[in-house]
């Protein structure tokens, strides 16, 4: 395989990683898989990557298992460079030591990146899958957005790190969201990978072609990217929330006179200032704390009590991140099961709903496969070991519904669209990013959550620990946020919608059809029905 093939494949890598927060470069967007795509059809050994000799079709595409070893290349360099914050969070918080810290992300970045080779591998299975090397590579071109999606949405449904797809880079390109009403992030992945593949098939075409292809691709990718100009004005707010960032320190020691005093603090940060230092801030309907930043049990009658005089003195609902604790059955005595849960408090005091967190995080919140991996206990030795919640209910809150999803939840597309589907006109998403520290990760976190509200157009008031808190419209647009790393409120607006988006009504359907077209090109290649097919 020549050399070259390995440096465009690497150049990938590299430019998958700068598309995102930090340094959000997003508009390399629309040419940052394109060297993928050259490296794996022009692989074979003799190949000449010269702009003389790129539209030679004696030029050979890769044999699938070089694809794969292409692709995992470049995955490779982009989970490392978009992820390294695992290594700070293993270490600092899971008490790993630093080579071993180093291990998990190395691991890691080698079952991540294994997953662009299984896109790369496809791409060469179809362009090699014909004796005219040009009809397959035209082929696998026309085919690899819907490759890209099937790989996204297997990370999803399968592997379960959904972690920054594509399509989010584009999350301050209002007309080019739309899209994800309807077909999803997955979408919009879509159509950055075709315009990725025009400018590849630009390279791979002959001389008299190469012009009018380039022209095409690059008109396209500044049409698409320049809709980002386009702005709608504001839309109306139908209430206002106080969102309390408290900034509490994970790794912090508890007592209960602490832990009576941080109660003390939240309150007073979640009500009204007095009559007379008062500012004519509006009321709040709605008072959000985060994801338990501290040990705020549920039977704790210090924090029942606490919460419930905070609701009846600012007159509002209030939705907090809580410990909860499930009742022992009669007769038993063995401990039970915690969850990572959320609250709802009423006006009068009542303690009205409870959500548990369903999908938690792998060795964060629980350990698989714990008998074949009982080394990693020490990973929860700070968070616990939670058990999963079961129905994704939403909170009724008088006048409207909120849908609340706790921290990991948010980079689910098909998960938080059931809040919607269920009723919910208000997301609610608290978390704690406090664990990844000063990296990108709490930006790659809050730019996926935003996602979430364009998908089904909903209000989404997301409220953190230590940042980043903030009120993002249903155009995925920050009204408002908190400055990181500071003990704060932020009076945010927030509107209620009623209507559905069709993503909300049908789900993952686009993901689902690319599914079916990579299993049919799959299945043409097979050989006897390849050779049918040609």
């Amino acid at each position: 395989m020549d050399k070259r093939a390995w440096w465009l494949a690497a150049l990938s890598g590299g430019l998958q990683v700068v598309i995102f927060p930090t340094p959000n470069l997003y508009w390399l967007c629309w040419v940052a898989l394109a060297p993928l795509l050259l490296a794996v059809l022009q692989a074979q050994p003799g190949d000449v990557l010269t702009p003389a000799t790129l539209g030679r079709t004696s030029l050979l595409p890769a044999r699938p298992a070089q694809g794969f070893l292409l692709g995992w290349v470049s995955g490779i360099i982009g989970s490392a460079g978009t992820c390294y914050w695992i290594f700070y969070t293993m270490h600092v918080y899971g008490g790993l030591d630093t080579p071993v810290a180093f291990g998990v992300l190395v691991l890691f970045c080698l079952v991540i990146g294994a997953h662009t080779g299984l896109f790369a591998w496809l791409v060469a299975w179809v362009a090699s899958g014909t004796a005219k090397p040009a009809i397959g590579s035209r082929r696998a071109l026309v085919l690899a957005p819907f490759f890209w999606v099937v790989m996204e949405f297997e990370r999803n449904w399968i592997f379960g790190f959904p972690w920054d797809p594509l399509g989010t880079v584009q999350i301050d390109n209002i007309p080019l969201t739309r899209l994800a009403t309807v077909t999803g992030v997955y979408g919009i992945s879509c159509e950055i990978l075709l315009v990725n593949t025009a400018f590849a098939a630009a390279f791979l075409a002959r001389h008299r072609s190469r012009r009018l292809l380039m022209g095409a691709a690059v008109l396209a990718a500044a049409a698409l990217q320049l809709s980002v100009l386009v702005q709608p004005g504001p839309l109306p707010a139908a209430g206002t929330a106080r969102l309390v960032q408290p900034n509490i320190p994970i790794d912090q020691n508890w007592t209960y006179d602490s832990v009576r005093a941080v109660l003390h603090r939240l309150q007073q940060k979640s009500l009204p200032p007095p009559p007379a230092e008062s500012t004519g801030e509006p009321d709040a309907d709605l008072i959000v704390w985060p994801e338990s930043p501290a040990p705020f049990y549920i039977n704790n009658p210090l924090f029942r009590d606490t919460l419930s005089q905070m609701a009846v003195q600012a007159h509002a609902y209030a939705i907090v991140g809580a410990v909860g604790i499930t009742e022992a059955p009669p007769g038993k005595v063995e401990p039970q099961p915690v969850s990572n849960s959320a609250v709802l408090v009423a006006p009068d005091g009542r303690w009205l709903d409870r959500y548990d967190k369903i999908h938690l995080v792998p060795f964060g919140e629980y350990v698989p496969f714990k008998t074949l991996l009982s080394f990693a206990h020490q990973l929860t030795r700070t968070v616990g070991d939670f058990a999963r919640g079961s129905q994704r209910h939403v909170f009724n809150l008088g006048r409207f519904k909120a849908g609340t999803f706790i921290c990991y939840e948010s980079i689910f597309p098909g998960e938080v669209r059931q809040f919607a589907a269920n009723g919910a006109e208000v997301f609610v998403n608290i978390s704690n990013d406090e664990w990844f520290g000063h990296t990108a990760a709490p930006y790659q976190h809050l730019n996926q959550a935003r996602m979430r509200a364009v998908e089904n157009e909903r209000w989404l008031l997301r409220d953190t620990n230590s940042g980043i808190t903030a009120a993002i419209d249903p155009y995925g647009r920050i009204v408002d946020r908190a400055s990181r790393d500071v003990e704060t409120t932020l009076l945010a607006p927030f509107g209620v919608v009623h209507a559905t988006t069709f993503y909300t009504r049908h789900g993952d359907w686009f993901a689902w059809l690319c599914v079916i077209i990579a299993v049919a090109a799959i299945g043409v290649g097979i050989p006897g029905l390849r050779r049918k097919t040609n």
